[in-house]
């Protein structure tokens, strides 16, 4: 697992930082090596740690991004948030290239803790709940129950809201503003999948509806 773990991380990575430095046309910038690096070494820490604590969520999160008993629905919008992913980064690449933003050193500053906060409330989701699957189904082979403790107590989607910050951490990271502006788009995916995702979660787990009812808001305490 820990191998799998190795390899996938600096494949994905690998190819991220390809996609910043060609549509860039440079290597020489510092932003972008600041956030692979970062990005690396926290996937690495990280994902040890979780596999060590709990291997069988670790293994659902090594899990092909579509799967046979992932909801159509979302096997769809996964491809989308993939694919819009991808022209994200070589649309921050392009900005670097030609300058369209400028972002000052305190904004990428801003930007990194950012992206700090959104992978610590991701982790803290995946602590407290070991079936937060990348993929939206009901792990019956894993017994899957409602989670209500942690992050859960305060928004239903936590895992969406840490993603949140991670997109606007890495545009500002990076230094670009029209990165930024197109977490707006990220976030509208995100919104429809938690629809999805709900869906799925009131007809297969008992107890979901009663949890819903208590806990309102979706992804932003106090605003949805």
């Amino acid at each position: 697992m820990i191998l799998r773990l190795v390899v996938q991380t600096f494949v994905w990575f690998g190819v991220m930082g390809a996609l910043l430095f060609v549509s860039a046309g440079t290597l020489h910038w510092q932003g972008a090596w600041i956030y692979l690096v970062l990005m690396v070494a926290l996937s690495l820490t990280l994902g040890v740690a979780l596999a060590r604590r709990d291997p069988g969520l670790m293994n659902e999160r090594l899990s092909p991004p579509i799967q046979k008993d992932q909801a159509v629905a979302d096997k769809i919008l996964l491809s989308i948030l993939l694919l819009a992913m991808f022209a994200w980064l070589a649309l921050m690449g392009l900005d670097f290239r030609y300058g369209w933003s400028a972002a000052p050193l305190w904004v990428q500053v801003v930007g990194a803790l950012v992206l700090l906060i959104g992978i610590w409330i991701c982790y803290l989701t995946m602590m407290e709940n070991s079936f937060a699957a990348p993929v939206v189904k009901i792990q019956e082979g894993r017994g899957q129950k409602v989670i209500t403790t942690g992050p859960y107590g305060f928004v239903r989607h936590p895992m969406y809201s840490g993603a949140v910050l991670f997109f606007a951490g890495t545009a500002l990271l990076l230094g670009s503003w029209w990165g930024l502006a197109s977490v707006l788009f990220f976030l509208a995916l995100l919104a429809i999948r938690t629809f999805i995702e709900e869906q799925a979660l009131r007809t297969g787990l008992r107890g979901y509806d009663e949890y819903a009812a208590r806990v309102r808001y979706k992804l932003i305490p106090m605003v949805w």
